[in-house]
């Protein structure tokens, strides 16, 4: 079960999370569990496997705000790296970066799944 105990081990910074959600819990725990289902994390992989740098960043660019709007700090940042580097549009091998990404999110899929 997801609970904010279980957010604040993953990293998340629930204090500023629940404020964005006027302090209610329910809210804040239903928007978190929206994350594993999130569409643009497909969307960034294929893109950056295609080397479609505009679709990546606007699917890293989506990600970044959900995943700041919700404070879950840990893919935040790892995710505004990315951002900030295809905002750039900087030529490199993305896959360390993804992966990285993609592990915090299959992290959180399991606080979810529990």
């Amino acid at each position: 079960m997801l609970t904010i105990e279980g957010l604040n081990s993953f990293g998340a910074n629930t204090a500023e999370g629940l404020g964005r959600c006027y302090q209610n819990e329910a809210l804040y725990l239903r928007l978190v569990k929206m994350i594993p289902a999130e569409q643009n994390f497909d969307k960034l992989k294929n893109s950056l496997e295609q080397n479609d740098l505009d679709t990546a960043f606007e699917a890293a660019h989506a990600l970044k705000g959900v995943l700041g709007n919700l404070s879950l700090t840990p893919m935040y940042e790892k995710c505004s790296e990315i951002t900030e580097l295809l905002r750039a549009r900087t030529e490199m091998d993305y896959a360390p970066l993804l992966t990285e990404l993609l592990e915090e999110k299959a992290a959180l899929d399991e606080l979810c799944a529990e």
